[in-house]
């Protein structure tokens, strides 16, 4: 990660996207103090003025509690109460202001999250996402099968939670809530001293008076209170003492940190759990059913008891079969009738129907042979109780391997949520900046602004910047990195990551849901949770696949009942003691329980949870099924220059005087005009500047008022010295402004463009009086590369807005033969141009630049790549972020885009495959050739296999390794076109 400074403190990772974005995290459950945050996306930022405009126009409204712009990004963060204001009165305000913004929310949009039980196949998932959104209010739905997870997006004026469980719970299903957006800061706080309802008054009364807090929910019953806070206000520790200040006489109050399970996990293992209790009880019942009727008849004479009539043609065997096989098809098999029963009715069907289809035949008939047994003294008739029940028991134990082998694809994201350390070591320091106190305490209660201590070889508990010490952090858990990072004081460092060697003393910037880590998990679950196209196969499939079954099933007996009784096939074919319908009945029953719509659904969602962790793991987020389809498919990577190939900080290499200004006078009146402009070339010349002035012996402490500042884009700034017009940048600007460049200052320009370096030109009431030479060093990866993309077949392309010599001698280091330069820094538009260029000729492109002033361009691109992202990059424009500032994770993108994909199509191989060859063998069509049939129960056994088969096949991609460590490993033989 890259050292920043101290601007971009509080700016979490997940930035808000183009445009404006209502963020009601923090919406207060009170009724009268209801605060919200809003982010719009404003143009015409310029200059330093143009945002204290903004902060004072916006800040004099009635209602607004805080305003804060950032020119950088363009984005203008308001908190207000609802109540007083809406949003598009501020909308309003910013452009009265004479400032732009592109669109605004008209709904108060929320998204919860929900866990989802019972989902078997894509089916499942249909009908939950339909329930959800004919749900009144429900704006958008997504359901994840493989996550079992659905995510709601809701106007919460119209419904809520409770009403969308409802609406879940309706369509056959379970569901509980994971998180609702206004979850984002809350802590959860166990009471103590809380005996009746007047106490838990009298601490929601104080902490609805605490400032900071924006909703209180008290759970008596479990002596326990939910809070909402506002990081920026309060914290954790801070609630904890209002509730002990809320003491009275004898009645003293305290609270403790109250950790919940985890609920993902111990669902998950419960599951388990119940799968395998359910697996073995059945075991209990259908083993001995098997031993009865396909064992012990084979072993004269320990099996001839079985066959001692009761009754009739009753035997003991028949008897026992249907004592111990009922429990089996009603109890333990219950969840199928359930399941069965839900999608019947909300008029869809899936594995459940083909399973209680199956069993039930194999059930009743075997009821109606007992019963004839029973009535008659001569009838003779084969049960298939064994069939029922064995069924059922390979279809538990398919199902307990398949949950047990699902948990596992989710390894990688889970690793991550443990990377965070438990407890933190918080200090406090004394005016001087010495430690008076050391305390440990729970990381969840760190506040931001607190200090801690990171001793060697202890993790770092959340985000922030270091006070002092020095130290090497390893950030490979987060970033991918394996060399750890040097840190100093002022530079940033990662919650979880490692401290390996030095002492540091950091304080905590980012808390929470905030921290970095904490949004790469929600990030990565939100991927999860996005359904890939591709997965509309499986969909369109999933629509006609049950019936289609069904309806075979029937057909396979219909062929085998009908040619049987009028004898058109050979009497031999039918085994001893069966006629033509059991044997016909049999062969329907296994193509009912054959089928598997389950692999199917099974597919695409297993892999892209696997390939997302994966790659969360190894620094590269990947933002769901779609940016991982697009980006198998990319031919051309478009690639921005400054921070992106180059390692983005300008550095002053030389100054030269072209007049009679002394070099003093002349850093003077070029850092009076620069030090306005946030532009990183802007910088290093005023960092320049002052370095000359202070080898000159004066003071940089003051710097002259410029007036009639202005930025011209991509060329400048200019303004008013004293009595002098000043002018600081390119060629451009001064052939605009017509300022002559002489010989001497042409043959400076043009040596140093060479040398991939760009020139800054200072003119001075109309002459130019001298130039700094200014360059960016290529990153060293970046050659190596682009000649691996290229031997993926991958074409590069560089855009940028330096003049066309920086451009081709930098793309001469790195290897780009194509080279656009010069591009219209004003919104991206050549860029964007470019990029449209190429998608018109079918090209599928890539844009990776530094994700914050390339946001345009990379969503413009098919895929957009944000490199470098660290803990402050504007992320919501791309489709995947590489979290280090390293070009080779474009290639581990891209690369394990395509392993993915091609598991993910060797998954539906395998499912189409399974069920178009199991099938026509369950049907029977070998029989008559070879004499081998498919047992209804053995059948069952396949049906489960392939769903087990096509999850671990999703399971191998955790074996992935990036290719340029592969290419290191085996040598300059790896061949990227055929990994």
């Amino acid at each position: 990660m890259e050292p920043n400074g101290n601007d971009d403190l509080k700016v979490p990772l997940l930035q808000p996207a183009d445009g404006v974005i209502a963020s009601p995290s923090a919406t207060d459950r009170r009724k009268n103090d209801r605060v919200r945050s809003l982010s719009f996306r404003v143009s015409d930022i310029k200059c330093a003025s143009c945002t204290v405009s903004i902060e004072s126009a916006v800040g004099k409204l009635n209602g607004v509690k805080s305003v804060s712009v950032s020119p950088l990004q363009g984005l203008a963060a308001v908190t207000y109460i609802p109540e007083l204001i809406n949003a598009r009165k501020i909308k309003e305000c910013i452009e009265e202001a004479g400032f732009a913004v592109s669109e605004f929310p008209e709904q108060d949009i929320v998204v919860c999250r929900l866990r989802i039980k019972g989902m078997a196949c894509t089916s499942c998932s249909e009908s939950v996402e339909h329930a959800l959104s004919v749900v009144d209010g429900v704006k958008k739905a997504v359901v994840g099968l493989a996550l079992e997870e659905a995510k709601v997006h809701y106007d919460e004026n119209i419904t809520d939670t409770n009403r969308i469980i409802e609406a879940v719970e309706d369509a056959g299903f379970g569901a509980d809530l994971i998180t609702t957006g206004n979850d984002l800061n809350e802590v959860h706080l166990k009471l103590e001293g809380v005996n009746c309802p007047e106490d838990a008054a009298v601490i929601k009364t104080t902490l609805e008076k605490a400032e900071g807090v924006n909703g209180v929910e008290m759970d008596l019953t479990k002596e326990k209170v939910v809070i909402a806070y506002d990081p920026d206000l309060t914290g954790p520790r801070s609630l904890i003492h209002c509730i002990k200040e809320a003491s009275h006489g004898s009645k003293s109050y305290n609270a403790s940190l109250y950790i919940a399970p985890r609920r993902r996990e111990s669902e998950q293992q419960e599951e388990v759990r119940m799968y395998r209790k359910q697996f073995l009880l059945s075991c209990l019942f259908s083993v001995p059913v098997f031993v009865f009727s396909m064992v012990l008849p084979m072993l004269h004479p320990y099996g001839n008891w079985l066959e001692y009539k009761i009754y009739n043609m009753l035997s003991i065997g028949m008897l026992l079969r249907w004592i111990l096989c009922t429990p089996v098809q009603f109890v333990i098999g219950r969840r199928f009738y359930v399941g069965a029963y839900h999608a019947l009715r909300r008029k869809s069907a899936n594995m459940d129907v083909l399973v209680a289809l199956g069993t039930n035949a194999a059930y009743f008939y075997s009821v109606y042979i007992m019963i004839k047994a029973l009535t008659s003294d001569k009838f003779e008739g084969q049960d298939f109780f064994e069939t029922s029940s064995m069924l059922i028991s390979f279809i538990l134990l398919g199902k307990y391997l398949e949950i047990v082998a699902k948990g596992k694809t989710s390894d990688a994201l889970a690793k991550l949520t443990d990377l965070a350390p438990d407890t933190a070591c918080l200090v406090k320091l004394d005016k001087d900046g010495s430690v008076i106190s050391e305390e440990e305490i729970s990381t969840q209660l760190i506040q931001r602004n607190d200090v801690f201590k990171i001793i060697p070889g202890s993790k770092v508990p959340v985000d922030g910047i270091v006070v002092t010490g020095q130290s090497h952090v390893n950030e490979s858990m987060i970033t991918g990195e394996a060399t750890p990072v040097a840190k100093r004081p002022g530079d940033k460092v990662i919650g979880g990551t490692m401290n390996e060697n030095g002492c540091l003393l950091v304080k905590a910037t980012h808390v929470g849901s905030e921290t970095a880590l904490s949004q790469i998990v929600q990030l990565v679950e939100a991927a999860q949770l996005a359904r890939a196209p591709v997965q509309k196969l499986a969909d369109q499939i999933s629509r006609f696949f049950v019936p289609t079954v069904v309806v075979v099933a029937f057909f396979t007996w219909l062929v085998w009942f009908i040619p049987g009784l009028i004898g058109l096939y050979p009497k031999g074919w039918i085994p001893k003691a069966m006629d033509g319908f059991e044997l016909a009945l049999q062969f329907g029953i296994s193509v009912l329980v054959v089928a598997c719509p389950c692999a199917l659904g099974l597919a695409t969602p297993t892999a892209v949870m696997v390939a997302t962790g994966k790659g969360a793991s190894q620094g590269v987020l990947i933002k769901g099924g779609d940016a991982l389809e697009k980006a198998h498919k990319v031919k051309t990577v478009v690639f921005d220059k400054t921070g992106t190939l180059t390692i983005g900080k300008p550095a002053v290499v030389s100054a030269v005087l072209f007049s009679s200004y002394s070099m003093e006078e002349f850093c003077d009146l070029a850092t009076a005009a620069e030090v306005n402009s946030e532009h990183p070339i802007a910088k290093a010349v005023v960092e320049h500047a002052k370095r000359l002035r202070r080898k000159f012996g004066a003071s940089t402490d003051h710097n002259a008022e410029v007036k009639d500042f202005e930025v011209h884009p991509g060329a400048g700034v200019s303004g008013k010295v004293g009595e002098k017009v000043v002018l600081v940048g390119n060629r451009k600007l001064m052939q605009a402004s017509n300022v002559p460049i002489g010989r001497e200052v042409q043959d400076y320009i043009s040596e140093n463009e060479q040398k991939a370096r760009s020139c800054v030109l200072v003119a001075i009431d109309g002459k130019i009086a001298g130039a700094f030479a200014v360059t960016d060093p290529v990153k060293p990866e970046a050659g190596r590369v682009i000649s691996f993309l290229h031997s993926m077949g991958i074409s590069s392309i560089m855009v940028t807005g330096d003049n066309w010599a920086t451009a081709e001698a930098i793309s001469k280091q790195v290897g780009i033969q194509n080279v656009f330069a010069e591009t219209d820094p004003v919104g991206k538009a050549d860029k964007i141009n470019k990029i449209k260029d190429l998608q018109m000729d079918g090209t599928v492109v890539a844009m990776v630049g530094d994700g914050i002033n390339d946001s345009p361009a990379l969503v413009a691109a098919d895929v957009g790549m944000a490199i470098g992202a660290g803990t402050d990059v504007a992320i919501e424009a791309a489709d995947i972020v590489l979290i280090k500032s390293n070009l080779e994770d474009v290639i581990t993108a891209i690369h394990l885009s395509r392993k993915t994909m091609s598991r993910i199509r060797l998954n539906y191989v395998w499912a189409l495959g399974y069920n178009v060859l199991g099938m026509p063998i369950a049907a029977g069509i070998l029989y008559p050739f070879t004499g081998i049939r498919l047992p209804p129960w053995l059948a069952g056994a396949c049906m489960a296999a392939s769903s087990l088969s096509v999850v671990c096949s999703s399971l191998l991609l955790q074996s992935y390794k990036k290719p340029l460590d592969v290419l290191d490993a085996q040598g300059p033989n790896y061949c990227p076109k055929s990994a």
